[in-house]
């Protein structure tokens, strides 16, 4: 394990030509002081978690003090914000210090960089909780995702809609890189500056596809599939993002920026989690399309890279983008045969699920409490029928589809008790709900860190139900109604 003076650092984006950041100190917060601290995050990087207790420790992340070997820089991207492009955005309050055991350390809300747009480059506490919770579940989940190491808080007046205090995230990932990134060079015509990113991405992250016959394509390719799984997986646990903006899509897969998203309660296949979005572009049943136009802005940001004829270019990029619907189906086929508990694949299947889905959007059947309770039903009738069924305003809708499940199940001669392993090692207890995080963000603007605490240990073993923490499994509150999130939540 490292110590804090001896955390050993580089910064390999930092080599590339000045074109794809900006190098930038972080401005310190007035009176910061550390909130939480995730110690499996540290594993990954092998830091102490005594570390924390280290007389500097504050100082190091807050920009009050620098490790060698550092160099801080604001990444360069442009993006389709809503559906339309935006030439230029870029990390607005985000500072990549450099990376260290294979992953950035990046500060989110450490002041103003050269593309913050007039904007104080700050986080809130409300925003920082909710990233660093829903980071740390969905890694929990199985799901991609980018992680957090610690949280920091401030006496430093900012203002959102109200006045709020600033806060800083510590973030984690092997690369922050997105399509925005190479959408910028692409329609700046920079297309030297395009290769030297496809290069490094390639160097750094996919060394394997560089002996490929077209390690470009190659790219394209490894891109669209690990986008179509990610979004896959976010629809089998019921996540909506919220913002899938091109800038905040990920080049190697993974969840990035945690904002106004939200989990289902009710299945609503309509769910919008961003008030911001009233058009509902983002809504959850649109992700898997949204996911392929965001797929198809960086295809065409890669066109220069596939080949010389520009027809040749766009057959090569249509073919890398018709393996997205295959590998999405796929992925989200098997992850629902084994929400339920299945091990056979059969073409009868998606009828089964569709029909579940239209049931449970009918009668307003939370997602998450559905799938745990069915894992303990029985091929025959027993105690645990009556838990799950209450979930139906129409319970005869519940009872046809049943009948038709325990038939799906006897097919396969599915054994009860090793079903519901299965079935609750993918379907979770717990979800970072809206109300939850609410209620984790009051108490932290008070100074109270115990709700962060306690939903951070919850919420890295979703699948176990723990002693004391049935209230976290029930429906949400009345009052979780009223929570509205936006894009800077």
């Amino acid at each position: 394990m490292y110590k804090l003076d001896t955390l050993p650092f580089q910064n390999r984006f930092a080599q590339l030509p000045a074109h794809f950041y900006a190098r930038v100190k972080p401005t310190p917060l007035a009176n910061a002081r550390l909130f939480s601290f995730n110690t499996a995050a540290a594993q990954l990087i092998q830091l102490d978690p005594k570390e924390t207790q280290h007389p500097a420790f504050t100082a190091y992340f807050n920009g009050e003090r620098s490790w060698e070997g550092t160099q801080p820089i604001s990444m360069l991207y442009a993006g389709h914000q809503f559906g339309s492009y935006v030439p230029q955005l870029g990390d607005g309050r985000a500072i990549i210090l450099g990376e260290t055991q294979g992953f950035e350390l990046q500060l989110k809300g450490s002041g103003p960089t050269p593309f913050s747009r007039f904007s104080d480059g700050r986080a809130v506490i409300r925003s920082t909780v909710r990233e660093y919770l829903c980071s740390e579940a969905m890694h929990a989940l199985g799901i991609p995702s980018t992680r957090a190491l610690c949280m920091f808080v401030s006496d430093e007046e900012v203002y959102r809609e109200r006045l709020e205090y600033g806060a800083l995230l510590v973030r984690m990932a092997a690369s922050h890189l997105r399509f925005g990134s190479f959408e910028v060079f692409f329609h700046r015509r920079q297309y030297e500056q395009l290769r030297q990113l496809a290069d490094f991405v390639l160097a750094n992250h996919v060394p394997e596809l560089q002996s490929t016959a077209e390690p470009y394509l190659a790219l394209l390719e490894t891109v669209v599939k690990r986008t179509a799984r990610l979004i896959a997986q976010w629809q089998c646990v019921g996540f909506a993002h919220g913002v899938m903006n091109t800038d905040n899509m990920s080049m190697l897969g993974l969840t990035l920026d945690y904002g106004p998203y939200g989990f289902l309660d009710v299945y609503d296949p309509n769910f919008i989690c961003n008030h911001t979005d009233q058009a509902g572009r983002y809504a959850f049943d649109q992700q898997p399309s949204i996911g392929l136009w965001n797929l198809n802005a960086l295809a065409h940001a890669f066109l220069p890279l596939l080949a010389d004829d520009p027809d040749a270019a766009v057959e090569k990029a249509r073919s890398a983008l018709l393996q997205y619907q295959d590998a999405f189906d796929q992925t989200w086929l098997a992850g629902m045969r084994a929400k339920l508990g299945l091990h056979q694949a059969l073409a009868s299947d998606e009828a089964l699920i569709a029909d579940l889905l239209i049931k449970m959007q009918q009668n307003l059947v939370d997602y998450t409490i559905f799938f745990r309770r069915l894992s303990k039903l029985g091929l025959q009738v027993n105690e645990s029928e009556q838990a799950v069924r209450d979930l139906f305003v129409d319970r005869t809708a519940f009872d046809a589809w049943a009948l038709q499940y325990r038939e799906r199940l006897e097919q396969e001669q599915s054994v009860d008790a090793e079903r519901q392993i299965r079935m609750q090692e993918v379907n979770p207890a717990y979800i970072l709900r809206n109300y939850m995080a609410q209620q984790a963000i009051a108490k932290a603007e008070q100074g109270d860190a115990s709700e962060v605490e306690l939903l951070l240990k919850l919420l890295q073993r979703p699948f176990t139900e723990q002693v004391g923490m049935e209230r976290y499994m029930d429906h949400p509150p009345a009052w979780a109604d009223s929570i509205s999130v936006s894009c800077s939540s």
